[in-house]
């Protein structure tokens, strides 16, 4: 499990990129909301972690190559909303085609009904914007949105609104918190930091585990009873 940590760890991939580390970052961020199989990257972590590492004093004392504050405030919200636009495309283009597949390690039809019952819950506008915040919804609404006939004019809307306020947001929310800490105490307050925003940002998913464990022993007790009842009868 190693590896699954090392892929959700936002630290980590800003090491592995060394100086490419602000390119890279744009790239993620455009693959997570437009690439069907990057829902398991990291995006909100990353983007509060590249806030923070923006600061060079903290990223020298992590031994990141600092990342340029002006290219991720300008790069990271037009890639956002480029990779959603790039996924309503082809939802619209391909539509149920796109998830006529089976289920694999990286697949789950699971993640474009829960994106569904999303899109439903909140109608389409509040659903392109609460998806941002919502880790792997954020990746399956784009081309669900598509699928469901969300006008391209209206989705590119909400989609520029949601793209703005989640990256700038996060970004200025990461770039304080590394101005505000001793790079010397990078140890004991930004990464703690960073590693409770992984985990808040996976508790969706776990949520949704553990909803659809008791959902499955609900039916199961259900299909006991209705049996016993018919053998009654």
């Amino acid at each position: 499990m190693d590896w699954l940590w090392n892929l959700l760890d936002p630290t980590w991939w800003l090491t592995i990129l060394g100086a490419f580390a602000t390119v890279g970052v744009l790239a993620i961020i455009f693959a997570e909301t437009g690439l069907l199989l990057g829902f398991f990257l990291p995006g909100d972590s990353l983007l509060v972690a590249a806030g923070i590492f923006s600061s060079a004093a903290v990223a020298q004392g992590m031994g990141i190559t600092p990342l340029s504050l002006p290219v991720l405030l300008i790069g990271t919200p037009l890639c956002a909303i480029a990779g959603a636009q790039l996924g309503h495309f082809l939802g619209a283009r391909f539509g149920r085609r796109l998830f006529d597949k089976p289920d694999s390690r990286l697949f789950k039809r699971e993640h474009v009904l829960r994106a569904e019952e999303f899109f439903e819950k909140f109608g389409p506008a509040k659903a392109v914007v609460l998806a941002r915040f919502v880790p792997i919804v954020r990746t399956f609404m784009n081309p669900v949105a598509g699928v469901l006939e969300m006008p391209a004019k209206r989705f590119l809307v909400w989609n520029v609104v949601g793209g703005i306020v989640w990256t700038e947001g996060l970004i200025l929310l990461g770039n304080a918190l590394g101005r505000e800490v001793d790079p010397k105490q990078i140890d004991k307050y930004i990464l703690p930091g960073v590693f409770l925003i992984v985990f808040i940002s996976i508790i969706p998913i776990i949520v949704e585990v553990i909803k659809k464990r008791r959902g499955e022993k609900v039916a199961a007790v259900s299909s006991g009873k209705h049996r016993v009842t018919n053998g009654r009868h």
